[in-house]
Order: structure tokens, then C-alpha cells, then sequence
């Protein structure tokens, strides 16, 4: 993405403080390719006076999960000093202050800012606890106006959410400007909040985890059950609760405590959770904040060969995991289970369901603002809301008042009415005023979804769907578990192609599940490798180069729009495609070599021709067959769009979208703008360096495996990779079509797939999701 893209009138921003959240920020501003100043202190020590804010840019370019899209980002990073460089932020039109929670610094800060900062320009701060109002007290009008918060979510750049905080001064155009920054350009959600004690999502969860950790130990629950229970069938990441502390950082929790015991209003619900920790403290003291620490609830013990242990809760001390049952049942029998599981889910679902509830109107105005807070900033799958729904609102109500509690309002405003409806193809939130209300998108926003509430497909089976997206435009999706690819999908897609060429204008290939496609479905595979189904085998690779070469060369423009995995065939079909609008964060890979086989479905031709055309290498036959072969034969995978563009997974051209929910409309408008005077492309062919080239290839893997990196089957497997890559027994001479290609590739996966050294990776796959190094 270029400065010049983005919409509205930041085109540099500052950020103050380099710390986790600092740094991160800044990284994810110059991954939009908007440049960055980033300040913090003159260190005490040594010579180097911008040492603190180069050192933050260093650590990142290490980290691991990567907060730079890609190391060429970085470049975009200029460090500096509050004391030398702090002029500087007149050359910048948002400035995000990020120092640590301490309202003297903040407003020592904000005093030195208003000397230098030039008119109009945005200030906001990424406060979690600290009240706007406080934040401002004794700065200018004109400062107020400028003034937001902006509470971004660690990691920055993983995590969607970012809440906005505006004060009764602030200007709307300044908050509008700053907040279609952030969504486009950043790729966040914006929630309003309200200037309360840390806004939605921390006031909630906070509260949320404390009472979790509360009843677990008054019900004398291990942390595996609880993890359990208060997981997956609430709808929580798998971490579950206590594994999302030690994710978090254990010695957050006595912060957080510490600031909304503060700042809350006298008789919040939040202090009858608070109670002494000594186990908490002890953990801390003794190093163990979970897991950037020694371990928390849960290490791995070393000693032990890595070992995974849990926690004692009442005794302090750690023994083995052991696995607990998850509960398999609807959110309102889970919550009427006997025993301490029931009491467990309604321990933690009754406090802070209702909790949630009673801060309607006070945290943030609707519940649609509470529902996004929660399922972006805690990775809820369902927000409170949504879960009251799944409970029945007057069942919920009802039995908190037989239990003598209160009933927060807008559960009697509900009565027996659900929060959500769908009501004429439109989803709809009931609001405080009693009334349903139509749930409006963003301008620039396109959800399937949304589609889907108001139309049927044009065609659909068991593994994909075709949609009419309007404007003439249709969309292929997949819809398998994990979007895996099987004979069904290839077989619509065949007949999409059809339809489109027949009736419409342009294709989308996009779909709303966590991964775009993770590659052909492994599981059916295994299955016909068991059967010995050679032939069945053998038709899917058939039908898959079919499929693919017949979207390739329809007489209508095709835009593949990934998003999460697009893995093996996923990668394939995408660069089959004449464009790309991918999502930031897009992985893309042919890693069919990871589980003993080699790309079946044209990766190899297209890869090459990739490389070729390119112009980024010498001419010759080998320069570009050298990188397809050390690319695919380590399946090695892009984690990013923009690193996916480095690796020629991606065009130079291709688009990339920030912020996932604009995917479909950004991929819409490019498809469009393929149909003027649209002609399909013409057919590559190849000049391949043939046996001699093989050879080369044998001998850059020996030395891998000299050195331990390949093992022996990875030789196999490579061999037959840079049997297909170098054209077979084609001579330098000789002109290899696409066609031939493709041949070579069916001829290799075919060989591989007999192998039963294949079938032990793809059954180690499918078990561990790891690769099996035989």
C-alpha cells in the first residue's frame, strides 16, 4: 500500500514511547507504508542518546510473531529523542503518545507538545486506564479539539480492535480523520467507547477473568478443567482462561486491578471480585508470569523433556497436565450441568453476562459496541450479547432474580425478545430505546454474510458456492472444513466458470472463514492412499489442473481475494487468478513438499513464469528455476501479503487490503475494473535447463543434507521436484508449453503419492498438524 492510497490527510505519523505498545504501533503504521517518527527518553547510559527507540526497532525486526509485515517496513521507522527531536512532530499530522500509565508524565508531555505540534494536527494517547477528561486538564481549547484516545491492542499488528475515546471538545472531523486512518490504512475495527474506566473490552474482561479464576478456585477446579469448560463451549479461544493469562502476562492482572480500583465508581461490581492472591503474588515474585516468563498456570518443564505442567491451585505446586473432558453441549444445558461444571459455567456466565449488561449506555451506547469490544479484543467468538441470545434472554433473567440478583435494565427492556433478529434479510440490535435498529456497515465494507441473509446461491454443493455479489459480479466460495479443496470444489468451479462466461461480467474467489483455503482436503487423500483408489487420486489432480486452466483463461476477469492460509492448492487457485486483492494477513505457500509431494495444480509452471517475468533476475534458464526449487522444495510460506509479493506468491500489481472486512469490496471493485477490454492471457511457455539443471538442483540439496537441514526422503522428494521444475528430458533448447508442465507435475505427484513414505506425513500431518522429518 502506498501513503498516496490511504484516505484522508495523515501521510506522517509520530508516536511517543517505544515501548511494546509504542514500537508496535509505529511498526504497524509504516506497514501501511506510512513513514514514522518514533521518540522515547535519552537513556541514562552510554553514548548514543536515540538508543532506546533504535533498540525497539531492532528487537522487532527479531520478534517472533513478526510485528513488521515485512523487514522493508522498518526502513519507514525514524528514531529519535523526546529532548533533541521533539520539534519534529510539527513535520507529522497524528501523534500517538504511548509512555507508560502515569498521568504526570502524560501531561508534563502534552504541556511540551502544545509548544510544537502545528495547528490541527491529532493527538491521541493509548491509555488503557486514564480518564480523557484527566488527561487534558490545563491544556488550550485548541489542544482539546485535537485530543482522542486511541487504545490499540497487543500485538498491534494481530489484534483488530482499537477503541476511540472522544471528550466533549474534541473536534468530529479530527476523530473522524484519525478513525478512517486507523481502519484503512492500520486494517482496525473501531468501537466507540465511552471515557469510562478502562473503556469496553478491559472493563469487561478484566472482570471477567477474575471472577473465572475466583469460582475456579471456590469450586476446587483444576486449571485444565476450567480451561475446559470456560473455553471452547463458551466460545473462548482454546487458550481458555487461564491459559490466556500466562498468554497475557500474569503480572498484568495486579495493574489492571490496581488502576480500576481506582478509578471505578463506588459499588461496581469489579470489587466484590477483588480478593488477596497469594498464589498470584508468589508466581510473580518467583518469575513466573506466564509465558514470557518462566511459565504460569502452565510451564513446560525442561528438566522433564519438556514436560507440560500445571499448577496446583491450592497447594502452588506444578505436576503434569491432564487432560481434561470438554464438554460437548449447548450453552443453556451447559449452565444446567450437574456438579461443578454447571456450577462453574453459570458462575462465570451469570457475573459477567449480567455485568456486560449493566454497563449498556455507560461504557459504550449499544451492544453492538460491547459484542465487537469483546470478540476483537479477547477473541470471543460470540459476544455477551450473542451469548445471551444462545441462553434465552428470559430464561437468563429470570433465573438471576430467583437467585436474588439483580436484573440489569435492558434485560427487562428485552423481556422475552432476543438482542439480534434478522428482519427483512437485515441484521438488526435491539436498542435501549426498546427498539430494533438496523445494523449499518461502514461505507467500503462488503460481507458475504450479508449476501447471504438476503439471497440464495446461484449454485452450491457440499464444498463450495457461487453467489451474486451485484453489478454482475459473482463470487466462488468455499465452504468446506478449513476451506480444504476436494473433487466437489473443483467440480463447481468447472461450472461457475460456465455460468459467469454465460450471464455475468467478473468472478470473485473469496470466502469468510479464518483461512482462505489450507490446500487439498489431506483427510480424503489419506483415505484413497489406504484404499490404494490410485485412480481416484490420479482424477482429483486431472480435475484440479482442469478446473484451474479453465478459470485461467475464461473469457471474464477473475480476482482471487485470500485471507489467513492460502496453502498448497489454495495458493495455486490464487495464482491462477488475473489478480489479487489479498488481506494483510495473508500466508501463502506451495508446501506440498512438507508431506512428500510435489505442487499438482500448476504452482510449478506459474511459479517459473512468476520469476521470469518478473525482471528482478539474470536471464537464463536457471536463474528463476533456482528460486522456484529453493521456494517450494522448503515449503516455504510467506507470512504476510506484503512478504508475499517479495516471494512471488503475489504480483507486483496485486492489491493488498488492511482491514479484512473491506476484502470483498476492494476485490469487487478490481474485478470490475478488469472487464473494459478484457482478453484472457496468453499461455506461457518455458525455457528449461533439463537434466544438467536436475543436477544442479541434486547437488545445492546435498548440501543441505550434508548438513542435517534435508533429510533422506527430503532428497526424494526434492528430486522430484527438480525433475518437473528443470522441463524433464527437455534440452535448453527446446521450448516446454504449459501444458507440458502441467504433465510433469501430474507424472511427480502421482510417483510421491505411492510412496508410503508420503502416506507417514500425511498421517503425521493430519494427527499433529507438524511435519513429519523422515
Amino acid at each position: 500500500m502506498n501513503p498516496s492510497d490511504i484516505q484522508g490527510t495523515i501521510r506522517k505519523v509520530c508516536v511517543i514511547g517505544a515501548g511494546t505498545m509504542g514500537a508496535g504501533i509505529a511498526a504497524q503504521v509504516a506497514n501501511a507504508g506510512v513513514p514514522v517518527l518514533l521518540l522515547d527518553i535519552v537513556p541514562k547510559d552510554g553514548g548514543n542518546r536515540n538508543a532506546i527507540a533504535e533498540g525497539a526497532v531492532t528487537k522487532m525486526l527479531k520478534a517472533d510473531p513478526a510485528p513488521f509485515m515485512s523487514k522493508a517496513a522498518a526502513r519507514l521507522i525514524e528514531t529519535g529523542n523526546i529532548e533533541d527531536d521533539l520539534a519534529r512532530v510539527g513535520e507529522c499530522d497524528w501523534i500517538v503518545e504511548a509512555i507508560i500509565e502515569r498521568l504526570d508524565l502524560k501531561q508534563d508531555l502534552y504541556a511540551r507538545l502544545e509548544q510544537v505540534r502545528k495547528a490541527g494536527t491529532a493527538i491521541s494517547s493509548n491509555t488503557s486506564t486514564i480518564p480523557l477528561g484527566q488527561l487534558i486538564d490545563g491544556r488550550s481549547e485548541a489542544f482539546a479539539a485535537d485530543f482522542l484516545i486511541t487504545h490499540f491492542f497487543n500485538p498491534p499488528r494481530y489484534m483488530r480492535l482499537i477503541e476511540i475515546v472522544t471528550g466533549p471538545k474534541t473536534g468530529a472531523a479530527t476523530a473522524e480523520k484519525v478513525a478512517d486512518f486507523v481502519d484503512r490504512a492500520m486494517g482496525k475495527t473501531v468501537v466507540r467507547a465511552n471515557d469510562t474506566p478502562g473503556f469496553i473490552a478491559n472493563r469487561i474482561g478484566t472482570y471477567w477473568l477474575q471472577v473465572a479464576v475466583n469460582a475456579a478456585i471456590d469450586l476446587g477446579l483444576t486449571v485444565e478443567e476450567a480451561d475446559a469448560i470456560g473455553g471452547k463451549p463458551m466460545g473462548v479461544p482454546k487458550t481458555g482462561i487461564f491459559g490466556l493469562i500466562d498468554l497475557v502476562g500474569i503480572d498484568l492482572m495486579p495493574l489492571l486491578q490496581k488502576s480500576l480500583t481506582a478509578t471505578l465508581p463506588e459499588g461496581d461490581a469489579y470489587f466484590a471480585t477483588v480478593r488477596p492472591m497469594p498464589l498470584v503474588d508468589k508466581m510473580i515474585a518467583d518469575g513466573y508470569t506466564g509465558r514470557k516468563g518462566k511459565g504460569g498456570f502452565y510451564r513446560l518443564n525442561r528438566e522433564a523433556g519438556k514436560r507440560k505442567e500445571a499448577i496446583d491451585l491450592a497447594t502452588g505446586a506444578y505436576r503434569p497436565a491432564i487432560k481434561a473432558q470438554e464438554p460437548r453441549v449447548r450453552l443453556g444445558e451447559l449452565v444446567a450441568l450437574p456438579g461443578k461444571t454447571g456450577e462453574f459455567a453459570w458462575a462465570v456466565l451469570g457475573q459477567v453476562l449480567s455485568y456486560a449488561a449493566s454497563l449498556v449506555g455507560t461504557i459504550a451506547d449499544d451492544i453492538v459496541a460491547i459484542d465487537d469490544a469483546m470478540k476483537l479484543g479477547y477473541n470471543w467468538k460470540y459476544g455477551p450479547f450473542e451469548l445471551i441470545d444462545q441462553l434465552g434472554g428470559a430464561a437468563f433473567a429470570k433465573r438471576l432474580a430467583d437467585e436474588g440478583r439483580p436484573v440489569p435494565a435492558i434485560l427487562a427492556t428485552a423481556g422475552d425478545r432476543s438482542f439480534y433478529r434478522v428482519e427483512g434479510g437485515k441484521r438488526q440490535y435491539l436498542g435501549l430505546d426498546g427498539a430494533y435498529h438496523d445494523l449499518v456497515r461502514p461505507d467500503g465494507v462488503l460481507l458475504l454474510e450479508d449476501i447471504k441473509r438476503n439471497a440464495k446461491p446461484i449454485m452450491k454443493n457440499g464444498s463450495a458456492a457461487l453467489w451474486d455479489i451485484g453489478d454482475g459480479v459473482a463470487c466462488f466460495e468455499f465452504t468446506s472444513k478449513m476451506n480444504a479443496l476436494d473433487g466437489d470444489t473443483l467440480k463447481l468451479l468447472g461450472q461457475a466458470v460456465a455460468h459467469v462466461a454465460a450471464s455475468m461480467k467478473a468472478m470473485v474467489v473469496y470466502n469468510e472463514g479464518s483461512n482462505f483455503s489450507a490446500g487439498a482436503n489431506l483427510g480424503l487423500a489419506l483415505f484413497a492412499l489406504n484404499i490404494a483408489a490410485w485412480g481416484e487420486i490420479d482424477k482429483l489432480v486431472a480435475g484440479g489442473q482442469q478446473a484451474y486452466k479453465a478459470m485461467k483463461y475464461a473469457p471474464f476477469p477473475v480476482v482471487a481475494a485470500p485471507a489467513g492460509l492460502a496453502l498448497g492448492g489454495g495458493c495455486e487457485i490464487v495464482m491462477h487468478a488475473d489478480a489479487v486483492q489479498a488481506h494483510a494477513e495473508t500466508y501463502i505457500g506451495l508446501v506440498e513438499c512438507g508431506v512428500g509431494l510435489v505442487p499438482g495444480w500448476g504452482g510449478c509452471g506459474e511459479y517459473i513464469d512468476r520469476w521470469v517475468k518478473s525482471g528482478l533476475l539474470p536471464k537464463g534458464p536457471m536463474p528463476a528455476v533456482g528460486k522456484a526449487f529453493e521456494t517450494i522444495s522448503t515449503a516455504t510460506v510467506a507470512k504476510s501479503a506484503a512478504e508475499a509479493k517479495e516471494l512471488m506468491f503475489l504480483r507486483k500489481d496485486d492489491g493488498i487490503s488492511m482491514n479484512r472486512d473491506r476484502l470483498l469490496f476492494d476485490a469487487k471493485a478490481k474485478a470490475l475494473a478488469l472487464v473494459d477490454g478484457y482478453t484472457p492471457p496468453e499461455p506461457p511457455s518455458f525455457r528449461l535447463p533439463g537434466p544438467s539443471g536436475r543436477v544442479a538442483l541434486g547437488m545445492a540439496a546435498e548440501g543441505f543434507h550434508k548438513r542435517g537441514m534435508a533429510t533422506d526422503y527430503d532428497m526424494v522428494v526434492s528430486d522430484a521436484l527438480a525433475e518437473v521444475l528443470t522441463g524433464g528430458d527437455a534440452d535448453i533448447v527446446d521450448v516446454v508449453s504449459e501444458q507440458d508442465m502441467l504433465a510433469l507435475e501430474h507424472a511427480a505427484f502421482m510417483a510421491r503419492v505411492r510412496d508410503p513414505r508420503t502416506m507417514a506425513r500425511v498421517e503425521t500431518m493430519l494427527a499433529t498438524g507438524k511435519p513429519l522429518r523422515n
